[in-house]
């Protein structure tokens, strides 16, 4: 028991060791925002959580580059929501790793140090593949909202407004029609609000969602803002891409399910089938031989 807690002990000391190296690379950031909001106590708090998170996401981003990606395009770019993720990112493997010592412990007798590094991998892993599936849904949702857009984005060109006006129409009145895309306009009119280029953030929007349909219809809103004109046609176009798209991947999807169901009504449906039709007959083989025997 004395070496189940020495060992946890060990494992915080490491968890801290390594928190304490990531706030001395900070330190000297962290001392400029400290003397900047020595005008109030909120202030002060609210930068050093500021500098702790930053030195979180160096100390990920060194660790595993793609974090901080997945991260942007799941939405999650409060202060607040990072360093909930990452303080689960860091958690859960020291907790995984306790928990299999002190299970090994008591039923063995000794803490199993495999056990544990085995559980700290697998800890370390579960919160990324979480992250990872949670981002896919979240592109899929978006993917989904763009064919609902675009006719919208049509019908607001029509009536002559620009490319400005109609996102910030959609952002304004259509949070319940396209709730993932709205957030992510917001973020984008809030930036152009401040002075900053529609196109280029329009772009980078895009590079940092890495969806194809988000893609596409960015390049035509560019063109529409760079040059003007020309956009009923091509959201038509693109819609009439995007239906066919969906209509390829559904065709794909009842292909697969199929062959899925074809192969459950050959391991289920057959063996009773077979008992059904072939069973008298090998019941009347098996009477025949048992009388023929003396």
């Amino acid at each position: 028991m004395w070496l189940l807690i020495m060992s946890a002990v060990l494992l915080l000391a490491a968890a801290a060791l390594v928190v304490w190296t990531m706030l001395q690379q900070q330190r000297n950031a962290a001392i400029i925002s400290q003397r900047i909001s020595t005008l109030g106590g909120v202030g002060l708090a609210t930068n050093r959580r500021r500098s702790l998170l930053e030195g979180l996401e160096q100390l990920d981003g060194r660790i595993d580059a793609e974090l901080p990606r997945l991260l942007e395009q799941l939405g999650w770019r409060s202060p607040q929501q990072r360093a909930r993720y990452y303080a689960i990112q860091m958690g859960v493997p020291l907790i995984a790793a306790v928990l299999a010592m002190a299970v090994s412990a008591l039923w063995r007798g000794e803490p199993s140090f495999l056990a544990a590094l085995a559980c700290f991998g697998i800890g370390f892993l579960l919160p990324k593949r979480w992250l990872r599936r949670a981002v896919g849904k979240r592109r899929e949702r978006i993917a989904e909202e763009v064919s609902t857009m675009l006719p919208l984005l049509r019908m607001l060109f029509e009536v002559g407004m620009s490319v400005e006006q109609a996102l910030r129409a959609l952002t304004q009145e259509g949070q319940y029609i396209l709730p993932e895309l709205s957030v992510e306009f917001k973020r984008v009119l809030t930036r152009v609000d401040v002075g900053l280029d529609l196109a280029s953030e329009l772009t980078s929007m895009a590079e940092r969602l890495d969806i194809d349909q988000v893609t596409d219809c960015v390049v035509i809103l560019e063109q529409l803002i760079r040059q003007g004109g020309g956009a009923v046609a091509s959201l038509i176009s693109l819609k009439q891409l995007f239906d066919d798209r969906r209509m390829t991947t559904l065709q794909e999807k009842v292909s697969k399910l199929s062959a899925k169901m074809s192969a459950t009504m050959v391991a289920f449906l057959f063996p009773a089938l077979l008992i059904i039709l072939a069973g008298p007959g090998f019941i009347a083989i098996f009477g025949a031989l048992s009388g023929m025997s003396p």
